[in-house]
């Protein structure tokens, strides 16, 4: 499977307009993006279905002419956790069920795949952001909001990437709502203190190129094999 996995330092830092600005751009370069947002909570009720907003948002993107309901089959109106969510609809979560939704078998394209909340954070009954991501064993891109407190959230997240043994695209300092001190710059603080790619997503810019290609090189890899105890 070759693709990457969208985590972020915090709920509502941005990943969807991240995967959104990316899945355009791949598109535009002529690549399959399969999208998946496998769990997603807080969802609007439209003609009498559960529509994600986000998952919808992807796949429009990535122009998908998958069901919405493969890109999203497992969704909940209350806007909390996942998790608790689920446990709100008489519904048991697993990471297992949230691998094979990753998942498309035999169909070819680019996946992106986007978490929920934090990398940290619950997302299915026995397991985090952090163990969907080791079981499809994809690249993973942080998102962060660009603001103060951005370096110790980051930091933070590195070092989890670390213990959990997971390549790194790279940092995204995602600007929300270009209102930043203009002496700030957590761009050129983080580069100082890491060995990665860190890269500026300006307001209402367009996305990256250098961060498109390092997606695009990114190689094909195995799905890791759950062990279900």
């Amino acid at each position: 499977m070759q693709g990457v996995f969208i985590t972020g330092t915090d709920t509502g830092v941005g990943k969807t307009r991240i995967g959104v600005l990316l899945a355009k751009a791949l598109y535009k370069k002529n690549i399959r993006v399969i999208p998946r947002k496998p769990v997603e909570s807080g969802c609007k009720t439209m003609t009498g279905a559960l529509i994600p907003a986000d998952a919808l948002a992807l796949k429009q993107a990535a122009h998908y002419e998958g069901e919405l309901r493969e890109v999203c089959p497992y969704r909940f109106s209350q806007p909390v956790s996942p998790v608790r969510a689920a446990r709100l609809s008489n519904t048991k979560l697993t990471t297992e069920q949230l691998v094979k939704a990753c998942q498309h078998g035999d169909e070819e394209g680019f996946t992106l795949v986007e978490g929920a909340g934090g990398f940290y954070s619950p997302i299915s009954e026995d397991g985090l952001n952090a163990d969907l991501a080791m079981a499809l064993k994809l690249p993973v891109l942080l998102v962060a909001e660009d603001k103060l407190g951005a370096l110790n959230q980051v930091l933070l997240n590195m070092e989890a990437l670390d213990m959990c043994g997971l390549d790194l695209v790279g940092v995204v300092l995602n600007n929300l709502d270009n209102n930043r001190d203009r002496h700030m710059d957590n761009a050129a603080d983080l580069r100082a203190r890491l060995d990665c790619a860190v890269f500026k997503q300006n307001y209402c810019g367009s996305i990256s190129d250098d961060l498109v290609n390092a997606v695009i090189a990114l190689p094909a890899r195995p799905v890791a094999k759950l062990v279900v105890s």
